[in-house]
């Protein structure tokens, strides 16, 4: 009986050890989420720290505050996640996905909601947020696929309306209200 081996299927490279590190970065990619948050976590922390905030300073939590927890909760994450990854720990791939990866991307449903959002922002100012709102729940409906002509412009208009009244009238967030200013 005679046995034989066989060459591996990938070629060494020059320094013999590409591939192995290609195989170790795949298989540790998460590492990758890690770098982000840690990024992301300097940004935020370096922002809030060179904050001027001498103004608005009204008692012992300040402005700061928040976004200096934000950031070391960020920094502490990536490092909590990267130990992990390096230790053996895997991402587990979600078992609800019913997203078909063979298929193209939808670019028609795309660009509608680009289209949309950017007709908003631009109508925001002339038109105030309760029309503009209006648009754009009403746009994103039917570029979502929602094809209720009677329903769907009725619907968006009172969720406009209402996101409109709690922001500017109970958060104390000023909205532009255009035309309905006097009326609202």
């Amino acid at each position: 009986m005679t046995t034989t081996t066989e060459s591996p299927s990938t070629p060494p490279d020059e320094h013999g050890s590409g591939s192995s590190r290609r195989t170790w970065l795949r298989e540790h990619s998460e590492l990758g989420v890690c770098v982000m948050l840690l990024a992301l976590g300097a940004l935020v922390l370096t922002d809030a720290l060179t904050m001027d905030v001498e103004i608005a300073q009204r008692g012992p939590i300040g402005p700061k505050t928040v976004p200096v927890v934000v950031g070391i909760g960020l920094l502490v994450v990536a490092v909590i996640l990267a130990v992990d990854v390096l230790r053996g720990g895997r991402g587990e791939a979600e078992g609800g996905e019913d997203i078909d990866l063979s298929e193209p991307a939808d670019w028609r449903t795309v660009l509608l909601l680009a289209g949309v959002f950017l007709g908003a922002a631009v109508l925001i100012e002339p038109l105030g947020f309760p029309v503009a709102g209006a648009l754009l729940f009403w746009g994103a409906a039917y570029a979502l696929g929602s094809r209720h002509p009677d329903r769907d412009p009725l619907i968006a208009a009172g969720l406009s309306l209402i996101t409109y009244v709690v922001f500017n009238n109970l958060l104390g967030v000023p909205l532009p209200g255009g035309p309905l200013m006097g009326v609202l």
